[in-house]
């Protein structure tokens, strides 16, 4: 856990546990595709759920919140219904191959919210400050099945697991939602320079926002515009432990 010294801003979530955001404008690391001593300036790490959080710094446990990971598919097949289907077929986010998890109705998502509840309760006793629920906009690779209302009310069963286990939650895509308003404490921006989307998560969290670019001119683009503010870090698309890391 994060030493109490460099804590950031605490959030007390009535008479439950207090939730401390990552620090703004510090350097982060994105480890998802392999864990590595952080370099020195680092101070917040995001790790796979399933490895152990970095010794002396903020640490971010990813969960795939609204789709299933590539290797997790025959854990998925023995819950029949929530997977999105069409046609039979599940609905495939073709740029990760990965399914899309089926919010479409309460049930669904008290028994999806059970299952990454989980996860994320397994994220707080492993040592992990705050967590990612990544592919909040999910929905609008669903061939219009999901709707914008079905994956807000699923975010927001999520983040008050999070918060009840003490945990910082990261709003994760759809840049133009105010995503504080369904219980995000900050933003992980995903290539915002390269898709002009800085600006939306800044307006919404300040500078608690991290962002992770791949390519250089999109990383020198948002160092100019944003490096003095936001903890911006490059990596190659793989994030691999050796792979490329730099900082503004």
């Amino acid at each position: 856990m994060l030493p109490a010294l460099v804590l950031g801003l605490v959030i007390a979530l009535g008479s439950g546990p207090t939730v401390t955001p990552p620090p703004g404008g510090v350097d982060p690391d994105y480890q998802l595709g392999g864990v590595a001593t952080p370099a020195p300036n680092v101070g917040v790490v995001v790790r796979d759920r399933r490895a152990a959080p970095a010794p002396g710094v903020y640490n971010i446990c990813y969960v795939n919140g609204f789709q299933t990971q590539p290797d997790e598919r025959r854990f998925w097949r023995k819950r029949p219904g929530l997977v999105l289907r069409q046609g039979g077929r599940p609905v495939v986010d073709e740029a990760w191959g990965e399914w899309l998890l089926d919010l479409r109705t309460p049930a669904k998502r008290q028994r999806l919210a059970a299952i990454v509840g989980r996860w994320i309760d397994g994220c707080a006793r492993a040592g992990y400050d705050g967590v990612e629920l990544d592919n909040l906009d999910s929905f609008s690779r669903s061939h219009g099945l999901v709707r914008a209302r079905h994956a807000k009310k699923y975010s927001r069963l999520l983040t008050a697991r999070a918060h009840a286990a003490g945990l910082a939650v990261a709003q994760k895509n759809w840049a133009e939602l105010d995503g504080r308003r369904l219980g995000f404490d900050f933003a992980i921006a995903e290539q915002c320079g390269r898709y002009d989307e800085c600006g939306d998560y800044v307006a919404s969290y300040g500078d608690r926002v991290l962002v992770v670019e791949y390519r250089r001119r999109d990383f020198r683009r948002t160092c100019a515009a944003y490096g003095d503010r936001l903890g911006v870090v490059l990596r190659d698309r793989d994030l691999t432990p050796g792979g490329v890391h730099a900082w503004c």
